[in-house]
């Protein structure tokens, strides 16, 4: 997950169905404080990552 310039965040979920498709619906309204206008979903062939990095 990331912060982008113009305000938006880019994320990456990657693990089974129905975890993903929790993310992604949690993603509709954020966390407290956050303003969501809008959400786009792209799928994309799994990247095979095990792991959670901070960078």
């Amino acid at each position: 997950m990331r912060n982008l310039w113009d305000g938006r965040v880019e994320a990456v979920f990657e693990g089974d169905p129905d975890s993903v498709s929790s993310l992604c619906n949690w993603c509709q309204t954020g966390p407290a404080r956050a303003t969501v206008s809008g959400v786009e979903i792209i799928e994309e062939e799994p990247a095979g990552e095990h792991s959670f990095q901070i960078r």
